[in-house]
């Protein structure tokens, strides 16, 4: 199922992660943004992403190329929506300041238009509080950046309608990506909580001091991340014990877990002092090397994303 037209309503990274990765399956895209400023970053930015995926092997040139001929800088909330299929709002974490644009997105798109949230981990009752026709609504959260990691969380309303639900599914397959339906909604989706749980142990032991924050992240993306990209947190434990399973696993190995988990970080916010210690290290490990680093995450993971794909099983029937 394509889109006759898809609008992307905000032009910050996550917008323009949208905007590249529909232009270059070669879909009509119009981008906008009340902030002029951001637009105009918007307009290089968009490009040079979806020109990226050309070379990192993601996208094909000439389908790029024309979604880029097709992509409408707009300079109106009702020039971006008008004829959309799906309207996609992606700007900053800010519930009234998401409402109130959804309000004008409502007022101006088409009846048959599909509207969804770029939320990270708001209710969407409280996203979609001030609409009408809530049948239509629903969330579909991307991972950073949109355009190469595949994951789409689908969060739906309470009064999403399955045939809405079906559609927003549809499309993202439709752009290569693997939707995940949440079963009921939850502060933070399920990713963002995962991602949470795991970052602020991470924070913790650096400011412990117990390791930098260059060999936490190596430890990280070279020790489990691995493993979680092959098979996930449950599937890693069930194969780990080999023929005995999870079974096996817990028999012997959750006490170790249990004594850990009394250990691990509780804390529920960092003070100031913490936040601009967290800050400076990062800044201090990665200083001078921020665009460097980009691009090379970006290489590796279309290099991981290729290989994920070449060793997934003909019939569909892995798991991931």
């Amino acid at each position: 199922m394509i889109p006759r037209k898809v609008a992307v309503i905000g032009a910050g990274d996550i917008g323009v992660g949208w905007a590249a990765l529909c232009a270059s399956a070669g879909w009509p895209v119009a981008i906008f943004d009340l902030n002029p400023g951001t637009m105009e970053r918007a307009s290089i930015e968009v490009e040079r992403r979806t020109r990226a995926l050309v070379a990192l092997d993601r996208a094909p040139e000439s389908i790029v190329e024309r979604g880029l001929t097709e992509l409408v800088r707009a300079q109106f909330l009702s020039e971006a929506v008008q004829d959309a299929d799906w309207i996609i709002e992606a700007i900053h974490e800010d519930v009234g300041a998401k409402q109130k644009i959804l309000v004008g997105i409502e007022q101006q798109a088409g009846d048959d238009a599909l509207i969804s949230s770029s939320s990270s981990g708001l209710p969407p009752t409280e996203i979609f509080g001030r609409m009408r026709r809530l049948d239509r609504c629903l969330v579909t959260h991307p991972l950073s950046p949109p355009e190469l990691i595949p994951l789409v969380e689908v969060v739906p309303e309470d009064r999403t309608s399955a045939a809405s639900m079906n559609r927003a599914v549809e499309y993202l397959r439709s752009l290569g990506r693997f939707p995940i339906v949440l079963k009921k909604s939850i502060p933070g989706y399920v990713v963002g909580r995962v991602s949470a749980a795991v970052w602020r142990e991470c924070i913790d032991l650096v400011l412990r001091g117990v390791i930098s924050v260059d060999e936490l992240d190596r430890a990280v993306s070279l020790g489990p991340a691995i493993g979680w990209a092959a098979a996930g947190p449950h599937l890693t434990y069930h194969l780990a014990a080999g023929e005995g399973g999870i079974r096996s696993f817990t028999q012997h190995l959750l006490a170790s877990f249990e004594s850990w988990w009394q250990q691990l970080a509780h804390w529920a916010q960092l003070d100031p002092e913490e936040q601009r210690a967290l800050i400076q290290s990062i800044e201090r490990a990665y200083k001078g090397k921020v665009e460097f680093l980009r691009e090379a995450r970006d290489r590796r993971l279309s290099a991981i994303l290729k290989g994920l794909e070449q060793a997934r099983a003909p019939s569909g029937s892995e798991s991931g």
